[in-house]
């Protein structure tokens, strides 16, 4: 079953200087966010970036891998904390570092490795974002 989603964006000005937004069209959970060259280059001031959107995009996309994984292994997580990091350095995106932490009943260090390594590798924002040259995962029981 195929699935879309919508955003929308508009920028006005030159780079530097003009500013832009956007609006998630399909849930509309978010209307009117601001970005500017400020917020995504230099300190974001309450605004954000596509850099934090992809950042969020694959925290959430690996830990809801991770807990299908476990729980078809028969280990249902009780709670799993994910924190991506986004590396933009010179124009594109250089790096990527997921840190986990989970709470699962009998699943031993080896074994939670083992399936967030699955679920860094499986997850569709991990496969869409293949070209980023480095994508490193710290994983530990909490």
């Amino acid at each position: 079953m195929a699935i879309e989603r919508e955003a929308k964006a508009t920028w006005t000005g030159d780079l530097r200087g003009g500013q832009g937004e956007f609006d998630l069209e399909s849930s509309h959970a978010v209307e009117h966010e601001q970005v500017t060259f400020a917020s995504r280059f230099e300190q974001p001031g309450g605004k954000t970036s596509p850099e934090e959107l992809i950042a969020a995009a694959h925290a959430t996309c690996f830990s809801m891998a991770l807990s299908g994984g476990l729980a078809r292994a028969g280990h249902s997580p009780t709670k799993l904390e994910t924190d991506a990091r986004v590396r933009l350095d010179d124009g594109a995106i250089t790096a990527i570092h997921l840190t986990v932490r989970g709470e699962v009943d009998g699943l031993d260090e080896a074994g939670f490795e083992q399936a967030a390594q699955e679920a860094k590798a499986n997850c569709p924002v991990s496969k869409a974002l293949a070209a980023v040259p480095e994508i490193t995962l710290d994983a530990s029981l909490a």
